[in-house]
C-alpha cells in the first residue's frame, strides 16, 4: 500500500496552494508524488469531439489514452458509489507517496488546514484522523497529539510527511 497524506479543511483556506508547494518540495527530494483531488461537482476533463471523448458519448464505460509523454483514464460511475481513497490508490502504483485534497471523511490520515481569521474550528472536531494541523495562528491549541505545522511553511510540512509516514528511505 502506498502511504497516503490527505489535506483538508473548508473552502478558501488554501489546501491547493499548500498541497502544490509540498508537492514541489518533496519531487526535489526525489519523493514520486501522486496528487488525487475530490471535487463535489462533475467536471469532465475530455475534450468534446476528440475520440476519446466520442468514444465515452458512444456508451464506453472507461476511455484510457495513452501518448509518449502521459496517459489518463477518464471512467464514468454511472450508479456505482463514488470510489474511496483506498480503492482510487490501486490507480496509482509506482509512486512512493499519495497526497489528497480533499476527502477530509475518509480514513486517511490527515493534516488540516486552519486560518486565524476564519475562526470557527467546528469542522475540525467532526473531521477523523486528524494528525496535524498547519495553520498561521501560533496560539491555535491543536489537542490531541496533533503536531501544529506552520502554513506558510510548506518546507516544514513536507519533513512532517516524510517523518510521520517513515519515508526517510525515499530515494
Amino acid at each position: 500500500m502506498i502511504p497516503i497524506m490527505g489535506f483538508a479543511a473548508p473552502s478558501g483556506t488554501g489546501k491547493t496552494t499548500l498541497m502544490e508547494a509540498v508537492i514541489a518540495e518533496l519531487t526535489a527530494r526525489g519523493v514520486r508524488v501522486a496528487a488525487l483531488k475530490h471535487g463535489h461537482h462533475p467536471v469532465d476533463p475530455d475534450v468534446p469531439g476528440k475520440d476519446t471523448h466520442r468514444f465515452r458519448q458512444a456508451g464506453a464505460a472507461t476511455v484510457l489514452f495513452a501518448c509518449p509523454q502521459r496517459w489518463f483514464m477518464v471512467r464514468e460511475l454511472a450508479d456505482q458509489e463514488e470510489p474511496t481513497v483506498t480503492e482510487l490508490a490501486v490507480h496509482l502504483q509506482g509512486h512512493d507517496l499519495i497526497l489528497v485534497e480533499g476527502y477530509k471523511n475518509d480514513a486517511h490520515p490527515k493534516i488540516a488546514l486552519h486560518r486565524r481569521a476564519a475562526g470557527n474550528l467546528d469542522w475540525l472536531c467532526a473531521m477523523h484522523n486528524v494528525v496535524a494541523v498547519a495553520t498561521d495562528d501560533p496560539g491555535l491549541a491543536v489537542g490531541d497529539g496533533r503536531q501544529r505545522l506552520d502554513i506558510g511553511q510548506p518546507a516544514v510540512v513536507a519533513e512532517f510527511i516524510v517523518t510521520w509516514l517513515g519515508l526517510e528511505q525515499a530515494p
